[in-house]
């Protein structure tokens, strides 16, 4: 077992938030039990996931990718499963290399199990990462919150979404639990639901339930849901007008730019915190 200090960094992008473990020649293991202990926000670290920060061509799941990407983010969720991205992760993961001089500013991929991922570093500013495309599904949910009811727009970032616009965010309720929607054969295996109201001419404010976590303080993919339901609400599809869509999305964590272009492509710019750093005591990967 590994008994020296191992190095760790806080950050987040819009209050979703990370332990990053910084493991150049993946030399650490991090079974799951592990992962979840420092992600526990008690008796640990705390963080909604953990980035292992790890050079392509020493982990087995992104050599193949090495020749593209020099740096995979491999990312955990906080109870330790594997996922294959996350958005704002992405940013985090990419603040954290610009920070350590890794890597310079400007255009950078990372590999992830999503694939290999374009981001853009500004000097000393937000960054902004490739989302990949929207699939707009034709069927829809109605979506009921206590006694009220809103059509809600079907919205697949290769996550499911559901996005209804509403007059006011209270009107979602507490969002501890999924908000009733029908058919539920739309979503078998559940789905992502963000309440959205207008702030201005391109502008919209969210609240969202994620998939098995509840409200949280913000959700990448479902920022991108959002702006692509709003742009074909206000009548704006990039594919047809050759002109890009952008909206400023207001999440209770911060503030999210997504654009979508004429190819599909979407773009989200937005922050990347680190808070702090120091060193993990070794025997709490040891249980």
């Amino acid at each position: 077992m590994n008994t020296s200090p191992i190095a760790f960094l806080k950050g987040h992008g819009t209050e979703n938030d990370f332990v990053i473990v910084p493991d150049p020649d993946n030399t650490l293991d991090l079974p799951a039990s592990a992962v979840a202990r420092l992600c526990d926000r008690r008796a640990g670290i705390g963080g909604d996931g953990l980035l292992h920060v790890v050079r392509s061509a020493a982990h087995p799941e992104a050599k193949a990718m090495a020749g593209e990407a020099e740096w995979f983010m491999d990312y955990r969720n906080g109870d330790g499963s594997i996922a294959e991205m996350c958005g704002n992760g992405v940013r985090v993961f990419a603040g954290y290399l610009q920070r350590a001089g890794l890597v310079e500013d400007g255009d950078l991929a990372v590999a992830t199990r999503g694939g290999v991922k374009k981001v853009h570093l500004a000097k000393g500013g937000d960054i902004t990462v490739s989302m990949g495309r929207a699939l707009l599904p034709e069927a829809g949910v109605t979506v009921s919150v206590d006694g009220r009811s809103w059509p809600a727009r079907n919205v697949n970032m290769g996550n499911p979404h559901a996005v209804a616009f509403v007059a006011d965010l209270d009107h979602a309720g507490e969002l501890r639990s999924v908000p009733p929607f029908s058919p539920a054969d739309v979503y078998p295996d559940g789905v992502n639901i963000e309440f959205v109201v207008d702030r201005g001419p391109g502008h919209v404010a969210m609240r969202v339930h994620e998939r098995g976590a509840g409200e949280t303080r913000s959700c990448g993919t479902g920022a991108c849901a959002v702006a692509v339901a709003a742009a074909r609400r206000d009548g704006a599809d990039p594919a047809l007008t050759g002109t890009p869509a952008t909206y400023t999305v207001d999440l209770p964590g911060g503030t999210l730019v997504i654009t979508e272009y004429p190819d599909g492509e979407i773009e989200m710019t937005g922050p990347a915190v680190i808070v702090a750093e120091g060193v993990i005591d070794p025997s709490l990967l040891a249980g």
